[in-house]
């Protein structure tokens, strides 16, 4: 084996451990979040769960993809971001739900898991970081990554607005901020993989 194929070897492994390890990390999170966003009644909460499940979904793709074609890892990318948009559609028909039939969020479950979340993130955000220039499969794990630090905090405020408002209405708003960060981030998956498709085209 040359010197080249061991190079690439070694960093296909060492992508592998690190989406593993991310891959863990957001699975369990969901969780976590998940069942105490139902229980706080919070869609802050639950709208950061299901960020959480979507990056999962995209660190689960991108170990698929490592050491596969290129062609393999924008279909790929393709189906993260389009499963990205599907599911933020989802919580924003949560947020009109509860708008319409009120909530009663959990502000100290929201601050105490928000901060959870937060410290989950910046692990991922850290684990990441080197791979953040690579191929699009960890290109794309990293602006999930870096947008969930940014949705962890705004789940903070929510639940600090939610106790000293006294009202539900940050909780909504923070849920559908969330939701249009997770919309966005696929979109942006999806013009990079529109993007690496054109220079496939070149070839």
């Amino acid at each position: 084996m040359s010197g080249c194929d061991c190079r690439i070897e070694i960093e296909h492994r060492e992508q592998r451990r690190t989406l593993i390890l991310l891959l863990m990390i957001n699975a369990v999170m969901f969780c976590v979040e998940f069942v105490f966003g139902i229980v706080g009644q919070s869609t802050g909460l639950i709208s950061d769960a299901v960020d959480m499940l979507a990056d999962a979904l995209v660190y689960g793709v991108g170990l698929y993809a490592v050491g596969k074609a290129t062609a393999i890892k924008v279909r790929g990318a393709y189906f993260s971001g389009i499963f990205q948009i599907l599911l933020a559609l989802g919580v924003l028909g949560d947020v009109v739900r509860r708008f319409l039939f009120g909530s009663e969020p959990e502000s100290m479950l929201m601050m105490g898991f928000g901060l959870l979340a937060l410290f989950a993130n910046i692990w991922c955000l850290l684990l990441i970081a080197k791979h953040r220039h690579g191929e699009i499969h960890m290109r794309a794990s990293w602006i999930f990554s870096k947008n969930d630090v940014i949705a962890n905090v705004g789940v903070i405020l929510g639940g600090l607005l939610v106790y000293l408002l006294d009202s539900h209405l940050p909780d909504l708003l923070i849920g559908f901020a969330i939701a249009l960060i997770v919309i966005r981030g696929g979109i942006a998956i999806i013009k990079d993989a529109m993007k690496e498709q054109r220079q496939i085209g070149r070839c």
